[in-house]
């Protein structure tokens, strides 16, 4: 199955963020339909704080983004997420921030065997979130990282010729496959995604990975999520019309 994603998700023009990667905050997005996303944390005055790169540009207590996801599931009890984080903090201070909103009650463990459960069984057993970490989790073991789960395509590119589904991290023995697709020249732009989050192309790109690869992608991900065809495209590509 193919979830939605939006990347650096916490990067949203109503809140306020200058060269925002997103239109609407958490909340929205998960509202939306957006299942997976890709969140950026760092240190702002020791306090673990969504952002990206400059926080000056935009911030949000990490506390507060992972309460807006434990509100979305408590209110959406048949709905799984997954979670991505470029971690500039100690994965002791994640773990310790899901533990505090009640997010890691909610946490999958990923299974020694490597037979995942299905939707339905995590959602019967209250196990709906998928937390990972560029820079390797621990701290608990249902934090683990990115790599070792996933593994995804190139994500600098500055058109839509440029997109590739080369390797990037991980191995492609990992069970998930993410699809990075968006453009940077070099900042990214609501007319940028405007172009790549076009149908044809979009579709073309997401077939095109899941050939290369034998398999379906597991996160599709973009910027600008709510211009163009995400949701579209991810429902045709999971067979529902």
């Amino acid at each position: 199955m193919t979830l939605p994603g939006t990347h650096n998700s916490m990067s949203n023009a109503d809140a306020g963020w200058l060269i925002p990667n997103q239109q609407h905050g958490l909340s929205q997005q998960l509202q939306d339909g957006v299942r997976a996303l890709m969140l950026d944390t760092y240190y702002v005055d020791g306090v673990p704080t969504l952002c990206h790169a400059y926080c000056e540009l935009g911030s949000q207590p990490l506390s507060e983004g992972l309460a807006e996801i434990q509100t979305f599931l408590d209110d959406n009890p048949n709905q799984v997420i997954t979670i991505i984080f470029e971690d500039y903090i100690s994965a002791e201070d994640t773990v310790a921030v899901a533990q505090d909103v009640g997010l890691a009650d909610r946490a999958i463990t990923p299974p020694d065997n490597g037979e995942w459960p299905t939707l339905q069984e995590l959602i019967d057993t209250d196990q709906r979130v998928l937390l990972t970490a560029q820079g390797g989790g621990g701290a608990a073991d249902w934090y683990v990282g990115a790599w070792d789960l996933y593994f995804d395509t190139p994500y600098s590119f500055e058109t839509t010729e440029d997109f590739s589904c080369e390797l990037n991290r991980g191995s492609s023995d990992n069970p998930f496959f993410l699809v990075n697709h968006w453009i940077s020249d070099p900042l990214s732009s609501e007319e940028n995604a405007a172009i790549a989050n076009q149908a044809k192309i979009l579709q073309a790109r997401a077939d095109a990975c899941a050939a290369q690869w034998g398999r379906p992608i597991s996160t599709l991900a973009v910027d600008d999520y709510a211009v163009g065809d995400l949701f579209r495209v991810v429902d045709k590509v999971n067979g529902v019309e």
